[in-house]
């Protein structure tokens, strides 16, 4: 639960983003009272006026936000207080400032710096001077400087001169109306130029695009940025932001008051020169690169987060058997067998790459386990020898009068990390790190949520740059991806492992330790109710968690639907109204369709909530995920070597990234769709038309097998 702000952010929340206030002062409220997102969304429609996940994330984003501004606020007002120089004017201004970079430009002045060549000029008593040179007087300063020279500290007038014009540059670069102008011309009229270091032009590098580039501030895209940035971090580009002085230096002259007709007009006009090019340009500067940065890294995250839910919400074979292989040329291929719950009945070891007696071998092991087990499918991983695993099983199967038994490529990035992992030790302990593959393998067909889930998401090859982003943002941002793929989903109370639990609205990760330790101590759960048994587990945590948790083989027959306990009394006047029973009611659409949803709402539920009910009793418990089908790569396409321009493939989308899709033809080594090949007309970002796990016919453009890149277009395959 978060602290009230102390002041009420409500209409900056809603006139930022465009919200009608009375919805955003009702999701502010329920977040206050330590409701979760998911939960708010799904369960509190009639206070929110029905706002989605997103709008209640940015809702929470912006009073976040709100509340490190505040924070900020006060501290400067205090330390400014504390320094006796608070003004009515100055504190009025700071409390109306709308922005950190506004607060910052106020506080400036007053903050303790290191000692600056103007800090000096003021020890040496050159501020008199100083004030002379601001007002612009009539006294020559050649004389005004005369009685500031003493000894070695003030040699001459020049010195004297020079030290005065310290001061006043130092001022001018902290006036808080100079720098908001200047950073709107640097941000509106400024380059980013880019050249290549003596490095960067030693040998070819992915950066050379870069290596002799002017572009335009404002129309710097994200991911050019971060590239610029990988380059600079690499040791082969150097960036610098650039705009002609001409733009510039008349608008702080004037600003500063500057008369031409003045005595010292000369030294006011070094002074502006020396303040933009020494003070102002390099702190503008680090300032812009930082929020360029920034939104480099937003976009960045942004991408993860849509790539990371495609492949979350990806369809699932669901609760059926399955075989699964970790291919293996050197040390042969890790053969499991799943029951429909995703627990390892079996596992050995299949030798492809050894003799001929060893390929037998494997065709008897592989025959002996689809006799044993009877699996729906068989998934092949798509590492190293997957392609020659995937044709061998394809033979062997087909041979065998099993034609119809699908054999299924699945991404493996990341089943190393779970191999070993403190999860894949507590579920899998008694086995190989290698078979733990193998199993993740054939479980992620299953189930791509439930099994995802336990690794750590910037394992699974999907990010654009993820490694220059800051950790705590990413992690944050993927987390909610995760909270709310999984309660979109749903959890089986009854199976779910505790990784997948602590993802659940409510439930952290050790209520979800507490809850499988619960289940398997008291040999499961009857209710829903039965959760309140659980350590950890209070009336709110429950209220939270329990809407999103489905008891299939429950002693309620809304426990396994997304109705929330709260609203089974509701149902159950329905069911009455009808003359029936909730079982009755259950899985009836034409029973469900005769109710007039009207009669039942009140204070407390509106339609909604009576509308989600209604589609719930028509399909309890149903998934939002498509219907699972197998992609298939071409039989005779195994390596890059394979490839040919204007060969039609049909591949799998692994990654979406600003400037293209990454898709895995079956080589190995998958190849881009540049944004521009990937629809016939004008897209603004590859989202709009293509996801990841989306299946994607494509052409080879080009293939260069030294640099190991493929160039695909989609809107050329058709």
């Amino acid at each position: 639960m978060t602290a009230p702000l102390a002041f009420d952010p409500t209409p900056l929340i809603a006139r930022g983003l465009k919200l009608p206030e009375p919805r955003v002062a009702a999701a502010v409220r329920l977040l206050d009272d330590g409701n979760t997102v998911p939960f708010i969304a799904r369960y509190r429609k009639e206070a929110t006026g029905a706002l989605d996940e997103v709008q209640i994330r940015d809702i929470l984003a912006e009073k976040t936000a709100l509340e490190a501004l505040e924070g900020r606020r006060q501290t400067i007002l205090d330390a400014i207080r504390r320094q006796g120089k608070l003004t009515p004017d100055l504190e009025a201004r700071i409390r109306s400032a709308g922005s950190r970079s506004g607060l910052e430009d106020l506080y400036l002045p007053y903050k303790q710096k290191r000692r600056t060549r103007a800090s000096m000029a003021r020890d040496r008593g050159l501020e008199p001077l100083a004030d002379k040179l601001r007002a612009q007087g009539n006294e020559r300063p050649q004389l005004a400087a005369r009685g500031f020279v003493r000894g070695e500290e003030v040699p001459d007038v020049d010195a004297a001169l020079a030290g005065a014009r310290d001061i006043v540059a130092e001022q001018v670069s902290e006036h808080a109306a100079v720098r908001a102008e200047a950073r709107r011309a640097l941000f509106a009229r400024g380059d980013i130029v880019v050249k290549a270091t003596k490095k960067g032009r030693a040998s070819p590098t992915p950066f050379d695009d870069y290596a002799d580039h002017v572009e335009a501030v404002r129309r710097i895209a994200p991911h050019r940025f971060q590239a610029i940035l990988r380059g600079e971090k690499e040791g082969v580009l150097k960036a610098r932001i650039a705009i002609d002085e001409g733009e510039i230096l008349p608008g702080i002259e004037e600003r500063v008051g500057l008369q031409r007709r003045s005595p010292w007009a000369e030294h006011l006009a070094l002074v502006v020169r020396d303040a933009w090019s020494r003070l102002l340009l390099p702190s503008l500067e680090s300032e812009l690169r930082g929020a360029l940065k920034a939104r480099a890294d937003q976009a960045a995250v942004e991408v993860f987060a849509k790539n990371l839910e495609a492949i979350l919400m990806a369809a699932p074979l669901g609760a059926e058997p399955v075989l699964a292989l970790d291919p293996g040329l050197r040390t042969g291929s890790k053969l499991v067998a799943l029951d429909a719950g995703g627990v390892l009945r079996a596992h050995d070891v299949l030798q492809l790459a050894k003799s001929a007696a060893a390929r037998e071998a494997a065709r008897a092991t592989l025959l002996r386990f689809v006799e044993q087990h009877n699996p729906a499918a068989v998934a092949v991983g798509n590492g190293t020898g997957g392609r020659e695993t995937e044709a061998f099983c394809r033979e062997v199967l087909s041979a065998a009068g099993h034609r119809d038994l699908p054999v299924v490529s699945v991404n493996e990035a990341g089943a190393s990390v779970y191999s070993a992992s403190d999860v894949a030790r507590v579920e899998l302990g008694g086995v190989d790190l290698t078979v733990r593959g193998a199993v993740s393998i054939g479980r992620r067909l299953q189930d791509p949520l439930a099994e995802l889930v336990k690794i750590d998401p910037k394992s699974l090859g999907i990010g654009q740059y993820q490694h220059d982003l800051p950790a705590a943002q990413l992690d944050a941002k993927l987390g909610e991806v995760v909270e709310s793929c999984v309660n979109k989903v749903g959890v089986e109370l009854s199976t779910a492992s505790a990784a997948l639990l602590s993802h659940v609205a409510g439930i952290g990760p050790r209520a979800a330790q507490n809850v499988v330790d619960h289940r398997d101590a008291q040999g499961g759960f009857r209710t829903r109710n039965d959760l309140l048994k659980v350590k950890g587990i209070g009336p709110k945590a429950f209220e939270q968690c329990a809407g999103f948790l489905r008891l299939r083989a429950g002693a309620h027959p809304l426990d396994a639907s997304a109705v929330h306990p709260e609203r089974y009394g509701l149902v159950e006047r329905m069911a009455a109204d009808l003359g029936t029973t909730v079982d009755g009611l259950v899985g009836q659409p034409e029973t469900a369709k005769g109710l007039n949803l009207q009669r039942y709402v009140d204070d407390h539920v509106g339609l909604p909530t009576l509308q989600d009910i209604l589609h719930e009793l028509e399909k309890p418990g149903r998934d939002p995920r498509a219907e699972f089908s197998a992609p298939r790569f071409r039989e005779d396409v195994h390596t890059m070597d394979d490839l040919e321009p204007g060969m039609v493939l049909e591949g799998v989308v692994t990654n979406v990234v600003a400037f293209g899709a990454f898709v895995d033809v079956g080589v190995h080594q998958d190849g881009l769709v540049h944004v521009s090949q990937l629809a016939d007309r004008y897209i603004s970002e590859p989202a709009e038309v293509v996801r990841t796990g989306d299946r994607l016919k494509v052409m080879v453009l080009s293939v260069d097998l030294a640099r190991k890149r493929i160039s695909l277009s989609a809107k050329q395959a058709v």
